[in-house]
């Protein structure tokens, strides 16, 4: 019957005494047990284990005999070593070593110079606080890089609000410095935009403001200086540093001429007076209105006269309008314009220049165009 693998036999070896020709074989290596021998190591004892074999030839019929040659091992000796501690040896003032702590004899420091051993302690002393002082330098630089690189965000915010802080006082200072300093005093006043009105008047008008800094200039400072002059309709100030003040003014626009009674008054679409002439100036026509300048008759004839071209316009004499919606105009041939409300004058003076242009207002007694789409002559 086959035997399961691992139920072998043991393998049969070759009697020990054919041992000693292969050992005689290899004369240069020496056997274990007599390298240790010679070393001096003590063998272990064996406990009574016979070191032979016995001969292949004394297993019984069941393949193995109790207590026969084949079941005994031989073993070898095991090495036990004892660490022996090994005194260093130093020389001596004579040249002789001495072991340190060897009985009678003295150490190394006794036999040398006491001042040979001073320098070398103190040098390394100081070698050790010059070590400690490196590595209590790289420490503390150790710690400043870490406590700048966990800081890193709240620096930038105290960066950016020193930045703010600093313009708005920057600003601040420049500000007063532009409202108080003498440097911004005002100098100098131009005047733009007049034509009826004496630049020389509105200059002398600003006497009492010079010398007073630009930002430190008012608008009420100004419509009080201005407020003198009724022909200006609006005006705008600017400041040039370091000390000029520019006024530009518009001024009022004349439509007309309107008998009051007590006299000629020449007024502007508002009913502004602007002049009191003696007459009435060539050029502007006379307004008659029911209820004078404070009426709708009079605002509507005045919007109508300021949409009139200039070729139109020079050739008028009046204006007359009982109601907002009957405005009439008279030429200077004595041809008649009806003009109606003051609804689409721009339609109507545009549709007037053309039949004007066909028909002369010399040879015409009036022009009807209060409905533009069908306007007629008569």
């Amino acid at each position: 019957m086959k035997r399961p693998q691992g139920f072998d036999g043991p393998v049969a070896r070759a009697p020990r005494a054919s041992r000693p020709a292969a050992d005689a074989a290899r004369p240069s290596e020496a056997r274990p047990s007599e390298a240790r021998a010679s070393q001096g190591q003590r063998p272990a004892a064996t406990s009574g284990i016979r070191a032979d074999r016995a001969a292949p030839g004394a297993r019984g019929s069941s393949g193995r005999s109790p207590g026969s040659a084949a079941d005994q091992v031989s073993t070898e000796p095991i090495a036990i070593v004892v660490a022996t501690p090994v005194t260093p040896l130093v020389t001596g003032a004579g040249g002789s070593p001495t072991g340190v702590g060897a009985p009678g004899r003295p150490t190394a420091p006794e036999l040398g110079d006491a001042g040979d051993a001073a320098p070398a302690t103190a040098k390394s002393a100081r070698a050790a606080k010059r070590e400690l002082a490196a590595a209590g330098k790289e420490r503390r630089k150790y710690e400043r890089q870490e406590v700048r690189r966990f800081t890193k965000r709240s620096r930038r915010r105290r960066i950016a609000w020193s930045v703010v802080l600093g313009s708005i006082v920057a600003l601040v200072v420049v500000v007063a410095v532009g409202a108080y300093s003498p440097l911004m005093a005002l100098r100098e006043v131009r005047v733009e935009g007049a034509s009826r009105i004496p630049v020389a008047d509105v200059q002398a008008a600003f006497d009492d403001t010079l010398g007073t800094p630009l930002p430190l200039i008012a608008s009420a400072d100004v419509l009080s200086a201005l407020s003198a002059f009724p022909l200006i309709e609006t005006y705008s100030t600017e400041t040039i540093p370091p000390g000029t003040l520019v006024v530009r003014i518009v001024e009022r626009v004349p439509v007309g001429v309107v008998d009051t009674g007590s006299g000629l008054e020449l007024v502007d679409a508002a009913g502004v007076v602007i002049e009191r002439p003696a007459e009435r100036p060539e050029g502007q026509p006379l307004i008659v209105t029911e209820d004078g300048v404070a009426g709708e008759g009079f605002r509507a004839a005045a919007a109508v006269i300021r949409s009139l071209p200039a070729e139109i316009r020079g050739q008028l004499v009046g204006a007359s309008a009982a109601t907002a919606d009957d405005v009439r105009l008279e030429l200077s041939t004595g041809a008649t314009v009806v003009w109606g409300s003051a609804e689409e004058s721009a339609a109507k003076a545009a549709v007037l220049a053309r039949l004007m242009v066909a028909a002369p207002p010399d040879t015409v007694g009036e022009y009807d165009v209060s409905s533009p789409a069908s306007a007629v002559t008569r």
